[in-house]
């Protein structure tokens, strides 16, 4: 996974090309950001994913136009950002935040073949709750047809880490100001059922929507 573009220069010890640590935070991020240049013009949009095995899918309609250009080949960016804490040092300059992040180079693919292009919007389902893919109606031949799917493989990635106190100088330690850390979760609110509903319906598993760090 490491490149000369992706090598980190600025505080490597925080960074990994461990496709285990990359594939970690790519699976608990529910949205990754997509950096792409169209028409001339720096583009950054933000999308669902979903990662299977070595490879990262991307979908939308097949007129979206971010899609259309990377699916020509063009060279993209794809990031994806996990907040774990505010960090609040006594100076100014030494405030941070905990976060873990990744970051994915190279070029997409369209997906042609049927089966992976249903296997792909699976995956995706499954990223954003899992076990909904046998709980909700698949795409019909209509949704396939009109949805681009793009395949990018994770071959050129890096990920980086910060954990821990903040870090100020030793001069200001005995400054009467509060320093730590303010953690930061996503949590599950109370389910709200469509207005529609019918009464069989079953509501989803909660545990299956929890996006935990991983052990």
């Amino acid at each position: 996974m490491q490149t000369d573009r992706t090598r980190l220069r600025r505080q490597p010890g925080r960074g990994s090309h461990d496709p285990a640590v990359v594939h970690a935070i790519l699976d608990e991020a529910l949205i990754c950001h997509v950096g792409l240049q169209i028409e001339g013009a720096p583009v950054v949009l933000p999308t669902i994913h979903a990662r299977v095995g070595g490879d990262l899918y991307l979908h939308g309609a097949a007129a979206n136009r971010m899609l259309g250009s990377m699916a020509t080949g063009a060279p993209c960016c794809v990031t994806a950002t996990l907040v774990d804490g505010l960090v609040l040092a006594r100076s100014a300059f030494h405030h941070s935040m905990n976060f873990r992040s990744v970051v994915v180079l190279g070029r997409a693919v369209p997906v042609s073949d049927d089966a992976e292009k249903r296997r792909a919007l699976e995956a995706i389902v499954e990223h954003v709750a899992r076990g909904r893919s046998r709980a909700c109606r698949p795409p019909n031949e209509t949704e396939i047809r009109i949805t681009q799917v793009l395949r990018l493989p994770i071959t050129e990635a890096s990920a980086k880490v910060r954990t821990g106190p903040p870090l100020d100088d030793e001069s200001d330690h005995g400054l009467p100001h509060w320093a730590g850390v303010v953690p930061l979760e996503t949590r599950i609110g109370s389910l709200q059922p469509d207005d529609r509903l019918g009464e069989r319906a079953e509501p989803p598993d909660l545990a299956s929507l929890e996006r935990t760090r991983p052990s």
